[in-house]
C-alpha cells in the first residue's frame, strides 16, 4: 500500500512539503508545512554566508578540539555555540518537515482509499480531538514559531544585542527608525590575537578565531558611525551626531558601491542605511534583536524547569504511591512542608545566598515546583495499582521496576502532561518577574524581564522599550495556557464527547 500511494503522489508533491496534503484536502496541515518549509529555505538563502561560516567554524572547532583542546577552550565562546546550534536547527527542521509531510500525505491518501477501521488508542483519540480544537492548534503553531525564533536568533537578529553604537544618535529611537551610517575603512578590532606559529594546530586556531570574529560581527568586518546628517565637502564628509559637528576624510571611509557615481538621490557608497524595527533603548541597542535573543532565555528556562520538576515529581509520586507505608509517609510529609513554605521567599533566599545566574535560577525553580506533580502522580498511582492489570502483573512475578515503568507511569501521564503544559507559562512569568526585580538574568544578557525593567523609567516617553517584550511574554503565556486547555480537553473522555 505504501509503494502504491507513493507512486500516485507526483514527484513535485513529494519534494515540496505541504503540496500533497493540500491536494488531499488537508488545508491546515498543508499550509503549515508549506509555509514553514518555505520560511526556513528563505532564511537559509538570506543568511547563506553566516550559515557557511558557521558550519566551517563548527568543523574547524571539532578538529581543533581533537588536535589541541587547550587552544579550543581559549577560543570557544557561547556566541559561537549559538551559531552552531542555529545551523544544525536550520538543517534539521526542514528535513523533519519533509518527512512528516510525506508521512501525513501517505496516511491521508490511505484513509481515502480504505477508511480506518478498528478501535483507536487513547493517544490517537486524544490527538484527533486536539486537532479539532482550532484555537489550541493555532497556539501550538505560535509556540513552534517562538521556539524556532529562539533557536535561530543569531540568524534572525539584524544587530548584535550587546552593541552600544553611537548612542548620541541611536538612543531612544522609535520603531521603524531609519538612520544613516558612515562605513569606516578601519576594520573592527580582533578581540582574540592570532597565533604566530605555522603548525597545523596554529592554523586551525587562527581559522577558528577568524570565523568567530565574522560570526560575532555578522560577517561585516567594517565599523559604522551613525550620523544624524552629513554632507560631502570636497575630500571630506561633514556630519553631525547629536549636538556635535565633526568631519572625516573620505579616504578613511570604505566605498561599498564599487566606484559607482553618485547622482540624484542616490547615496554615496560609503553611506548605508540601517532600520530599527522596534526602536532602540537608552544605549542605542536594537530592541528587536534583544527581544529575539531574550526569547532564548525565557523559553529555555520554562522548558528546562518544567522538564526537571515533572521528572522529579513523577519519580517521587510513583515511589510514594506504589510502595506506600513509611516511604509514602516520609515523602508526603516532605511535600507538605515544601508546599507550606512560600516558594518566592525560598527563591529569594537562595539567590541572595549563592548569587544569581541562569543555572541557579533553573535549579531553584525546578526544586520548588515539583510538589504538585508528585501529588497528582501519587493519586493516579494509588488508583491504578489496585486495577486488575497491575494485580495480574504482580501475579506473573514481574519486577517492581517493570510494573512501574511499563504499566503505571504510562497510564499516569495524562494529568502530568496537562499540568506541565500549563506550568510552562507560570515559570516564564516567574523568571520574567525575577529578572524585572534584578534577581534573575543579569544585564547586558537580554531577557524579556530585564528589558522591561530597563524601560520602566521612561515608559511614557519611550513606550516601545517595555511594550514589545511585554507583548512577547503575554503571547507566550496565553499560547501555553491555550495548549494546556486543548490537551486537557483532548485527553479527558468526558470533554472529548
Amino acid at each position: 500500500m505504501k509503494n502504491t500511494n507513493e507512486q500516485k503522489i507526483p514527484a513535485l508533491y513529494r519534494i515540496i512539503p505541504g503540496l500533497g496534503l493540500l491536494r488531499s484536502g488537508k488545508t491546515g496541515p498543508g499550509l503549515f508545512y508549506l509555509i514553514a518549509f518555505t520560511a526556513f529555505l528563505l532564511l537559509l538563502a538570506l543568511r547563506l554566508d553566516l550559515f557557511v561560516i558557521s558550519l566551517r567554524s563548527m568543523y574547524t572547532g571539532l578538529v581543533l578540539l581533537v588536535v589541541s583542546p587547550d587552544n579550543f577552550r581559549q577560543i570557544f565562546s557561547a556566541e559561537m555555540l549559538e551559531f552552531w546550534v542555529a545551523s544544525i536547527f536550520i538543517l534539521l527542521v526542514p528535513a523533519i518537515l519533509s518527512t512528516q509531510s510525506a508521512r501525513s500525505c501517505r496516511k491521508a491518501m490511505a484513509e481515502k482509499e480504505a477508511p480506518e477501521v478498528g478501535e483507536l488508542s487513547l493517544w490517537q483519540l486524544g490527538m484527533r480531538s486536539f486537532k479539532r480544537n482550532a484555537i489550541s492548534v493555532v497556539a501550538s503553531v505560535v509556540i513552534f514559531v517562538l521556539y524556532s525564533v529562539a533557536f535561530l536568533a543569531p540568524f534572525l537578529a539584524p544587530f548584535n544585542p550587546y552593541d552600544q553604537q553611537d548612542f548620541l544618535v541611536t538612543a531612544y529611537q522609535p520603531p521603524f527608525t531609519r538612520l544613516d551610517a558612515l562605513v569606516l575603512a578601519q576594520r573592527r578590532s580582533v578581540t582574540i590575537p592570532l597565533r604566530a606559529g605555522s603548525d597545523y594546530a596554529s592554523r586551525l586556531t587562527n581559522a577558528l578565531i577568524t570565523d568567530s570574529q565574522k560570526l560575532k560581527y555578522r560577517n561585516h568586518d567594517y565599523s559604522l558611525k551613525f550620523v544624524n546628517t552629513y554632507s560631502v565637502k570636497a575630500n571630506e564628509i561633514l556630519f553631525r551626531q547629536g549636538i556635535r559637528e565633526k568631519s572625516i576624510p573620505i579616504s578613511e571611509l570604505k566605498d561599498l558601491s564599487a566606484g559607482q557615481e553618485v547622482s540624484g538621490d542616490r547615496k554615496p557608497g560609503f553611506v548605508i542605511t540601517r532600520t530599527f524595527l522596534l526602536g532602540t533603548d537608552q544605549y542605542g541597542r536594537d530592541i528587536f534583536s534583544r527581544v529575539i535573543y531574550g526569547s532564548r532565555i525565557s523559553l529555555s528556562i520554562g522548558f528546562l524547569v518544567v522538564l526537571i520538576s515533572v521528572t522529579l515529581g513523577t519519580v517521587i509520586g510513583v515511589s510514594s504511591g506504589f510502595f506506600g507505608g513509611w516511604v509514602d509517609n516520609i515523602l508526603m510529609r516532605i511535600v507538605d512542608v515544601l508546599i507550606a513554605f512560600p516558594a518566592l521567599f525560598l527563591i529569594l533566599i537562595i539567590i541572595a545566598t549563592f548569587g544569581n545566574s541562569i543555572y541557579l535560577i533553573v535549579i531553584t525553580l525546578s526544586f520548588t515546583g515539583w510538589m504538585g506533580v508528585a501529588r497528582i502522580v501519587r493519586g493516579q498511582v494509588l488508583s491504578l495499582k489496585e486495577q486488575e492489570f497491575i494485580l495480574a502483573a504482580k501475579s506473573l512475578g514481574l519486577s517492581n521496576l517493570r510494573i512501574i515503568f511499563r504499566h503505571l507511569v504510562p497510564n499516569a501521564l495524562t494529568p502530568v502532561i496537562v499540568a506541565a503544559t500549563l506550568r510552562i507559562g507560570s515559570i516564564i512569568l516567574t523568571e520574567a518577574g525575577l529578572s524585572f526585580l534584578g534577581l534573575g538574568v543579569q544585564p547586558p544578557t537580554p531577557s524579556w524581564g530585564n528589558i522591561i525593567n530597563e524601560g520602566r523609567d521612561s515608559l511614557l516617553n519611550h513606550w516601545w522599550i517595555s511594550t514589545f517584550p511585554g507583548i512577547a511574554i503575554l503571547s507566550t503565556v496565553v499560547c501555553f495556557n491555550l495548549i494546556g486547555d486543548g490537551v486537557r480537553d483532548a485527553l479527558d473522555p468526558r470533554m472529548r464527547g
